[in-house]
């Protein structure tokens, strides 16, 4: 395994499109509430915050996806993300990303490499930090 790893569950507790795994995630300080999904067969995480007005994207407890499992969607503005980039597709935050957070599956596990995220808000996606 990587630098210092957290399980936050098993790769076969996420169905693609379906229901997340939510956790928390200490950054810079702070807690930040979390979430990992699966999709087209792999595994992504995100932290759980609409770039728009900053509320989590599930309406209740691990329910990102839209009704056909191709799109997590903001709950409180509808707002759609590609589940693989984390890239805003449609609503008022259309060209943002969602915080992609650093996770690796490791002998059928998902872990958390610690307090990593991928970018920050307000960073181009493609700037690592």
């Amino acid at each position: 395994m990587a630098e210092a790893e957290r399980l936050i569950c098993r790769r076969d507790a996420l169905a693609d499109g379906g229901l997340a795994t939510r956790f928390h995630l200490e950054f810079d300080g702070r807690t930040l509430p979390a979430f990992v999904v699966a999709y087209d067969g792999e595994v992504f995480g995100y932290v759980n915050s609409c770039p728009h007005r900053g509320t989590e994207l599930d309406w209740q407890a691990g329910e990102v996806f839209d009704d056909a499992g191709l799109y997590l969607v903001c709950a409180t503005h509808g707002a759609l993300f590609e589940p693989d980039s984390g890239r805003c597709v449609g609503g008022p935050c259309q060209g943002t990303v969602l915080t992609k957070v650093a996770i690796e599956v490791v002998e059928g596990d998902v872990f958390l490499r610690t307090g990593r995220l991928v970018h920050l808000p307000g960073q181009d996606s493609s700037t690592p930090a």
